[in-house]
């Protein structure tokens, strides 16, 4: 597909890059899914034909992360940000109080909190930060006992701190998560949440879908103002199909799954997304100060790699010059995000062991020129 073309290696945070295999098998399909004579993006939601694109997916995306069978799996519209509000909107009435505990540990954790407080009363479990360099110490997490639920976000895609475990919160609380940049890069036991949602452009497919997995006893809890295609039990009883989903998107999402288990599924992909990662973060690490970390290494994402060059406040004009010079290399998309300046390199499942290696040999060279 990219004989003709100039190989780029595509570090975007998201719209990520898609496997090229996945690419092919759609550019095959695109005028005529199956012989259908139609491509996907014209095809009616309600032919059987699309029934089993849906259905497959689930049953794919169930298979990848075991996910227990009192467990809903939505695919709707609206984003990271769309559950940002869907989440207080369908799960602030499951207790009477109103309330849900909120852990800022970046800026998307952070948006989502400021989103909630229109819909019932947030406790900040931890103090806010104008830095989001670690993710601090269970010891000293502050919980609301009658909150609704606890949300997290599992990886944070500006400043780069991901858990890498589980968080520890009272067993009488749902714990709620933004999976939207780490979604089948690594296991997650599904039983331990009530509910996870994730944005598909980063791991699992195009924009256009998000995943969202609910256990069933959290369902029929929306406010009387939640709009009704953010209603999970609407949605859930409809099988996601209460008004025209994003077809496309679905149809490719479900083709990542099958790439996934094609690969050997999440485990195989977290052992490649585990030496990427180490690839880069041994090199900044043994730089001697020439690439500057900037997350604890407890906390340090393997998706999202944040640094600065020149020093731990950055050198602006060295940083240009980095990402300039890796764009003229093939290496795209290195910039950190606007409001924290820097390099950001996000491994997602589709970049290759070999295309992390091809920037390690770039950044050694840099730092030789520089």
């Amino acid at each position: 597909m990219m004989n003709s073309q100039k190989k780029v290696c595509n570090f975007s945070a998201g719209p990520a890059k898609l496997p090229e295999a996945v690419l092919e098998k759609a550019k095959d399909e695109f005028l005529s899914y199956n012989n259908s004579g139609i491509s996907v993006m014209e095809m009616s939601h309600r032919t059987a034909t699309f029934s089993k694109i849906i259905n497959k997916a689930e049953d794919d995306l169930r298979e990848l992360l075991v996910i227990p069978d009192n467990y809903k799996v939505l695919f709707l519209q609206g984003g990271g940000t769309g559950e940002f509000a869907a989440v207080p909107l369908n799960l602030m009435g499951y207790k009477p109080d109103r309330c849900a505990d909120y852990v800022c540990t970046g800026a998307w954790s952070a948006k989502a909190a400021k989103e909630a407080e229109k819909y019932g009363k947030v406790n900040l479990v931890v103090p806010k930060s104008d830095k989001y360099t670690e993710i601090q110490d269970y010891s000293s997490w502050k919980f609301n006992p009658n909150a609704s639920y606890c949300y997290v976000c599992l990886n944070e895609t500006i400043h780069g701190v991901e858990f890498q475990d589980i968080p520890n919160i009272p067993n009488n609380v749902p714990l709620v998560a933004d999976a939207s940049s780490n979604f089948l890069s690594r296991n997650l036991d599904v039983s331990k949440f009530g509910l996870i949602f994730a944005g598909a452009q980063k791991n699992v497919g195009c924009a256009g879908v998000t995943v969202v997995i609910i256990r069933d006893d959290l369902i029929g809890f929306a406010l009387k103002e939640c709009p009704i295609i953010f209603d999970y039990k609407i949605q859930g009883g409809m099988n996601s199909l209460y008004n025209t989903p994003p077809t496309y998107s679905i149809y490719i999402m479900g083709l990542v799954f099958g790439w996934l288990l094609e690969q050997g599924g999440v485990s195989a992909i977290e052992e490649r997304n585990v030496i990427k990662s180490d690839l880069v973060y041994n090199l900044v690490d043994n730089s001697k100060g020439f690439y500057c970390p900037g997350v604890a290494v407890k906390d340090r994402s393997r998706m999202n790699i944040v640094f600065r060059i020149g020093g731990e406040a950055g050198n602006e004009t060295l940083e240009k010059k980095f990402v300039e010079e890796a764009a003229e290399c093939g290496l795209i998309q290195l910039k950190g995000h606007r409001s924290v300046g820097g390099i950001r390199v996000s491994c997602y499942n589709a970049i290759t062991v070999e295309e992390v290696q091809r920037l390690i040999t770039f950044m050694k060279e840099f730092q030789a020129r520089n």
